[in-house]
């Protein structure tokens, strides 16, 4: 496929149908059902301002029409004093893989984080996912944490 042009920008109100398409392909994808009000909630923290949870969009620059996001949260951290970002969902249309979207949106990322000062911005993806690592390698080694996660609600344990 050839590289597509995009423009990467933040989530905004109008992005909302776009957004759930992309997103359901998104759950499917990880076999997960994630309950509607989840859904409901994460997308209106993803348009509010000033939340926690933010988000951006890969849009193809011919068209408009929204083709990948990148939901992320911004976080004190420990170690140190910036804030840092984990970048919890990345997600590209299946027909625009390949294409350059992925990259954008991380480097997207990345650029907002230099200009806001963050610490760092991380993400995991599971070990299998073998077309995301080979994007994500070209960023960072993978390091050697182990993630337990304990689900304390009927949400679904990624």
């Amino acid at each position: 496929m050839k590289q597509l042009h995009v423009i990467v920008r933040p989530v905004g109100p109008d992005d909302r149908l776009a957004w759930l398409t992309l997103w359901s392909h998104y759950c499917a994808f990880y076999g997960v059902s994630v309950p509607t009000a989840a859904t409901h909630t994460t997308w209106e923290r993803l348009v509010a301002a000033d939340h926690a949870v933010r988000g951006l969009v890969a849009a193809e620059a011919a068209t408009g029409a929204v083709v990948g996001f990148a939901n992320y949260v911004l976080h004190p951290f420990t170690w140190g004093v910036q804030l840092a970002c984990y970048l919890e969902d990345l997600f590209v249309a299946a027909e625009m893989r390949g294409a350059g979207a992925g990259r954008a949106l991380i480097d997207g990322l990345i650029d907002t984080g230099k200009r806001q000062g963050w610490s760092r911005v991380y993400w995991m993806t599971q070990e299998s996912n073998r077309v995301a690592r080979r994007l994500y390698d070209g960023y960072a080694a993978a390091d050697d944490f182990v993630r337990y996660s304990v689900a304390l609600d009927d949400a679904p344990a990624v």
